[in-house]
């Protein structure tokens, strides 16, 4: 991938390598444009996530990054944030980054995209999880706070699927995302999951496409090894669907990179 903005560090708990690890195989690999957008803080789940204490630490490290290899990459520094009412904090809000990715994890707590809580879909009917949890992908663009929306079907990842048409309740969600002049990331980590195909699928792409709404793209790398795998497939898809470019973010701003 040229444009890559979707990638973890150690602090999130659950990642595995070095950044320099990361940043080598970007390279390798030919991405022009590699983020790092690990796990923000919040007062919720701070097993999965790094602490209010290592921002600054997080920060420092990825814009030192920046310097030592400027001359063969750009890096770009951003967060991916957890939408969840009630635990978003203004000290990521306001931090000096170049993007925020907004994503949804949880439904009233419950993280349905952990498999240490797959029960959790047997409690509740399946249209009814689609419909709350596309309902909260609109609540978070209708916010304006975030620049790119992280991994937008990812209730697929099980392959829990709904009985009704999947843009009844993507529609919606896919107009706030336009509205609030987000973009749309075409993230790649649904290769490696049980779904077994990108986030998002390619129904919801060809909706976005439609609505003239931007994408970019993530490896939602946790591990150096993932850094541009599926990378031939991801574009593919994209071009297929009629783009032919993509946005990086710097200091919170869009630029527009041919792909």
């Amino acid at each position: 991938m040229k444009v890559d903005l979707h990638n973890h560090t150690t602090r999130c708990n659950h990642a595995t390598g070095s950044e320099k690890e990361y940043i080598e195989q970007a390279i390798k690999s030919g991405t022009k444009y590699f983020g790092f957008s690990d796990h923000a803080p919040m007062d919720f789940d701070s097993a999965y996530r790094m602490g209010f204490e290592q921002m600054d630490e997080y920060e420092t490290t990825i814009k030192n990054l920046q310097n030592i290899y400027k001359k063969d990459i750009t890096i770009l520094l951003g967060y991916e944030v957890d939408y969840l009412p009630n635990h978003i904090d203004k000290r990521v809000l306001n931090t000096d980054v170049d993007y925020l990715i907004g994503s949804v994890h949880f439904l009233d707590k419950w993280g349905f995209d952990n498999p240490e809580f797959l029960n959790g879909y047997k409690q509740r009917d399946i249209d009814e999880i689609w419909q709350s949890y596309f309902r909260l992908i609109k609540e978070m663009a209708d916010t304006k706070l975030f620049d790119i929306v992280g991994h937008i079907d990812l209730i697929k990842v099980f392959q829990f699927l709904p009985k009704k048409p999947v843009l009844e309740y993507a529609s919606p969600a896919l107009e706030a995302i336009k509205e609030a002049d987000m973009s749309l990331e075409l993230n790649v980590a649904g290769f490696r999951k049980p779904c077994k195909e990108s986030y998002p699928s390619k129904e919801i792409l060809q909706k976005a496409y439609e609505l003239k709404i931007p994408i970019t793209f993530g490896s939602d790398a946790h591990d150096p090894q993932q850094v541009a795998m599926f990378s031939d497939e991801i574009e593919s898809l994209a071009k297929e669907t009629g783009y032919t470019e993509c946005v990086i973010y710097k200091k919170r701003k869009k630029e527009f990179i041919k792909f």
